[in-house]
């Protein structure tokens, strides 16, 4: 059973920046796409980052272009997003996924099953 941590979030000022952390349990290798998503209150879920298997492809959602930036350590598992010149408009909650996540041209998204972790708020006041 995969199983995902996500730490990091908080809350920040305008302008400042958040690391966030996944940690994953069960992947039998790092090999799959992974990614962040993000859910505000009274909105659906959003892919905002992700990370083809191979990493050759990335994908940022317009708004974070420039201000987000993916990365992982297959080895460990781990995938991070760093968040710098943060908005108003961040304010969420992060979700990672590890599996099931599909990247096309203008998107990422998760294919219906999934399970997903607890998540991490990130809060960034007006």
């Amino acid at each position: 059973q995969v199983a995902v941590v996500e730490s990091g979030g908080g809350l920040v000022q305008a302008g400042g920046s958040l690391r966030l952390s996944c940690t994953a349990s069960g992947l039998t290798s790092g090999n799959y796409n992974m990614g962040w998503f993000r859910q505000a209150p009274g909105k659906e879920r959003e892919g905002v980052s992700c990370i083809s298997w191979s990493d050759i492809t990335t994908y940022y959602e317009d708004s974070v272009k420039g201000r987000f930036t993916i990365s992982r350590d297959k080895a460990k598992k781990t995938l991070t997003l760093q968040m710098n010149s943060l908005k108003p408009e961040d304010t969420a909650m992060y979700y990672c996924a590890v599996t099931g996540v599909i990247i096309g041209k203008n998107g990422c998204a998760r294919a219906p099953g999934f399970d997903w972790g607890q998540g991490t708020q990130v809060t960034v006041p007006s």
